[in-house]
């Protein structure tokens, strides 16, 4: 099945160069009726693609030339930068003619331009970030990461069907195990939210829930999907980026203070340990919610990033995960 693909060029930290290096160096996993859309300045996008000439076929230049800053407000951004980047992406989407669209840039726009611009699945009233988590016990889906940072226990409620479905339509696991953050397994523990939350997974058993989940134990392989708030979910999983950096950066120097012949033995398990916990390589994280396929890529994506991401949106069109969700929620879920 033929795919466009869209890429904001002008969002995140390393843009536009490094996000267009990533976009080109995609190009090759792109099938011959696919097409790349880069959205933004065309003068930049020209300025850094003008040695590229034998994927022009496969590449097409979206010109907007607005840019939301990572620091702006998200919906005044998207209400008064209607030129951006960001906004013609997901107008692209919204009129059928972008089949995905992968963004470093500003959370709270593309979230903002998606609610604004899309209609929401069957049952989902808001979207929702998930992000895959790597631990001992195998990949752990963290959803919200920080699309809604004030939901309603019934968002949650949807949180765990989007999340589940996306789970098992990408092969992860049959019949995932839904857990809910939590400061403490007792039921009497949490906020009004979680607690509300809880009688609403409760009162559905198809969803699989399996109680609430602490902190330390969701690296224990105890659920398959663990829902939160966007809040919390974008704080754990920035704790987890720093903890594992820091601990990676201490244990290589503990290393490397040890005999001479430890490191080299060494070099190639940190190698690969560091490797699953670095967010390029898986592309970045789902917005569920939508038809169509949204991929946020972290702020401080490079090009590796960009191309895992593009690679990312070519299994999931491959599995029809759109399709899938959809049909799964058409039903009603909430």
């Amino acid at each position: 099945m033929a795919m466009r693909i869209a890429i904001d060029a002008m969002g995140g930290d390393q843009a536009p160069e490094k996000i267009i290096q990533g976009a080109v160096e995609s190009l090759e996993l792109l099938d011959s009726e696919d097409e790349l859309i880069l959205v933004g300045r065309e003068e930049v996008i020209q300025r850094h693609i003008g040695a590229v000439r034998q994927y022009r076929a496969k590449l097409r230049i979206e010109n907007a030339k607005q840019v939301i800053g990572m620091d702006e407000s998200p919906v005044e951004a998207v209400r008064h930068k209607r030129d951006s980047s960001i906004v013609r992406m997901v107008k692209l989407a919204a009129d059928g003619s972008g089949d995905a669209i992968i963004s470093a840039g500003n959370t709270g726009a593309l979230v903002a331009a998606g609610v604004l611009l899309l209609k929401p699945l069957p049952g989902v009233d808001r979207p929702a970030i998930a992000v895959s988590v790597p631990t001992a016990g195998g990949m752990v889906l963290l959803c919200d990461a920080g699309a809604n940072v004030q939901p309603k226990p019934a968002h949650l409620y949807q949180y765990a069907w989007l999340a589940r479905i996306y789970a098992e339509s990408m092969g992860h696991v049959k019949n995932p195990r839904v857990g809910l953050l939590n400061i403490g397994s007792e039921t009497e523990k949490g906020t009004p939210l979680v607690k509300e939350t809880r009688l609403l997974l409760e009162q559905d058993p198809s969803v699989n829930y399996i109680g609430y989940v602490e902190g330390r134990d969701f690296f224990r392989g105890v659920c398959d999907v663990a829902i939160t708030d966007g809040f919390t979910g974008n704080m754990v999983l920035k704790v987890i980026e720093g903890l594992t950096e820091s601990l990676l950066n201490v244990l290589g120097r503990e290393i490397r203070a040890e005999k001479p012949e430890v490191p080299a033995e060494m070099d190639r398990v940190l190698a690969r340990i560091q490797s699953s916990y670095d967010h390029e390589e898986y592309g970045g994280a789902v917005l569920l919610g939508f038809s169509g396929l949204f991929l946020k890529v972290h702020g401080s994506a490079g090009a590796k990033a960009i191309r895992n991401a593009v690679r990312r949106v070519k299994e999931a069109n491959r599995l029809d995960i759109s399709g899938r969700i959809a049909a799964r929620l058409s039903g009603g879920v909430a």
